[in-house]
């Protein structure tokens, strides 16, 4: 029986108190007759704006797509190269071979998940138009350096803070940058009942070119000045995220806290690895991930402790079959990135997991930790 399960969203809703605000604003939207781009829609963009410390929100039906058309309305396309983190998870990828550009994989810093700065430059060729960071596990990707090197090329940066809502970089706000896509996936720290996505900018012409092309490319029916999509955050998702935006600070904060306990309780183990925070960074600990050469035989421990856990992500981009035959891997090869997808291991984190909980899953890692360090 699993005592702790990774994540469990009914759980999430009832712990934190959130639930009956849920139904009562699904109720009032099933009402109102009004189901896509309306009220509900217009206030929440708003708000996640304000939120992010900035001024346009564009809700989208995906993180996905807003992905893929922050980048067509930046003018990336065919024949283009955007460069991409080496590890994470395969949309940020995939947004960049949906509007026929090509991705260039970077690795990660030494010690760390996200992409390495230092690396950067070596990969800029003629044909790259941008540069898409992505603020992995909920920590914030090194944006000065990024952004030095896009300046001196002249590249566009597109953030994925698809897992870092409510996260600071240097004391700026997550989202307060150009233009920075986020999901609303269920399982996210500010998450949806279904799929979801935004783009946030402070540029009204990214805005206004984002609201056509989610829209069929019109702003009147039967009008289509660009080809658009349909890709539109539908009234009900946006009076439930309303409803959540209020607690995610506090839900972030008690993210923290776990982290906290979890990097206490486990950073003297042999054999593990536990996450680092730059001293820049104000992380949110979407994800709790260590490391291990032993991960297999870590993870069948803590499953027969009620531990639930999961692999983020177990195969990296370049390896996918949607990937493999690409050659998109650099002649240095990516021996950071291929040894991250061996080692990594992500345990349970949530604003609803009790202090009960939290005890249970330490003394589960520590006594497995010491068994197969012992077993040798």
């Amino acid at each position: 029986m699993t005592e702790v399960p990774f994540f469990d969203l009914r759980d999430m809703h009832a712990a934190t108190g959130v639930q009956a605000e849920i139904d009562a604003a699904v109720l009032r939207v099933s009402r109102s007759g009004r189901y896509l781009l309306g009220p509900e829609l217009e206030a929440f963009e708003a708000a996640f704006a304000a939120y992010c410390d900035n001024t346009y929100c564009v809700a989208t039906g995906s993180g996905f797509a807003a992905l893929e058309l922050g980048l067509r309305a930046m003018g990336i396309g065919p024949g283009d190269e955007v460069i991409v983190p080496a590890h994470t998870f395969v949309a940020c990828w995939l947004a960049v071979s949906a509007t026929g550009a090509r991705p260039v994989p970077v690795e990660p810093a030494e010690g760390s998940f996200l992409l390495d700065p230092e690396l950067l430059e070596a990969a800029v060729t003629p044909r790259t138009r941008a540069v898409m960071p992505v603020h992995l596990y909920g920590h914030p990707a090194d944006l000065d350096p990024i952004a030095e090197v896009a300046e001196r090329h002249g590249l566009a940066v597109l953030e994925d803070a698809a897992q870092a809502h409510g996260a600071a970089y240097r004391g700026r706000r997550v989202g307060s940058g150009h233009a920075v896509a986020f999901s609303f996936y269920p399982g996210k720290n500010l998450g949806a009942l279904g799929d979801g996505g935004a783009l946030v900018t402070d540029d009204p012409g990214l805005a206004d070119r984002l609201r056509l092309l989610r829209n069929y490319g019109s702003r009147r029916k039967y009008e289509h000045e660009r080809r658009g999509t349909n890709s539109r955050l539908d009234e009900i998702q946006s009076a439930v995220l309303a409803v959540k935006l209020p607690h995610l600070d506090g839900w972030n904060d008690r993210r923290r806290a776990v982290a906290q306990r979890y990097t206490e309780a486990f950073a003297a183990l042999p054999g593990l690895t536990v996450p680092e925070v730059a001293p820049w960074a104000t992380p949110v600990w979407h994800q709790y991930v260590l490391r291990t050469p032993h991960r297999e035989a870590l993870r069948d421990r803590l499953a027969e402790a009620g531990v639930g856990t999961l692999i983020h992500y177990p195969v990296a981009c370049h390896r996918t079959p949607a990937y493999a035959a690409d050659r998109l891997t650099p002649s240095t090869g990516l021996p950071r990135t291929e040894r991250l997808a061996d080692e990594v291991l992500s345990l349970p984190i949530g604003p609803h997991l009790t202090d009960t909980a939290v005890e249970l899953v330490i003394s589960a890692v520590r006594t497995a930790a010491q068994h197969l360090h012992d077993a040798g």
